[in-house]
């Protein structure tokens, strides 16, 4: 289990993130047109999960602007949003927010992502939702990076990230 805090308040999780150099675990999620992607699909490419509790959130939102602008600078890499939001919120955002250089994908089905990941908070008051985490894996599905952000309510290490993939 991670420790982190929400509002200052500690919280926890399922378990840790995948380590350095792992194969990432697979998953099943769904995309805002309702069809189901897994890792097998992003083989080939560089992958940076943002994963978060919630798009409707100011925090998450702009992860995912700051990740949709930089996205279009990176060559042979996909940036796929997270959360457990229906795909119907995720569409309706980036629609919203003219944001076409990321994927939004939902782990509302089942919740085996956050499972798998180790970051689905099992207390406090975002239980059952997604810790907010960057994990950013190599062309082989193999983690490179990851970040699991101590206070849910602060962005995530975006230059870190990035730099990683170079």
């Amino acid at each position: 289990m991670a420790i982190i805090t929400f509002k200052g308040n500690q919280v926890t999780t399922f378990g840790e993130l995948p380590k350095i150099g792992a194969d990432a675990p697979n998953f099943r999620l769904t995309a805002t047109d309702l069809s189901s992607k897994s890792l097998n699909d992003y083989l080939g490419h560089n992958v940076i999960l943002n994963i978060f509790p919630s798009v409707d959130t100011g925090v998450c939102a702009q992860s995912v602007r700051t990740f949709n602008e930089k996205a279009s600078q990176l060559k042979n890499t996909k940036v796929l949003n997270i959360s457990k939001d229906l795909p119907f919120a995720f569409a309706r955002f980036c629609a919203a927010e003219g944001l076409d250089n990321v994927e939004s994908l939902s782990d509302f089905r089942d919740g085996n992502f956050g499972k798998n990941y180790g970051l689905t908070f099992v207390d406090g008051p975002l239980e059952a939702l997604h810790s907010r985490c960057v994990v950013v894996l190599n062309d082989k599905a193999e983690v490179v990076y990851t970040e699991q952000v101590s206070e849910i309510t602060e962005e995530p290490n975006y230059k870190a990230a990035l730099e990683s993939l170079s």
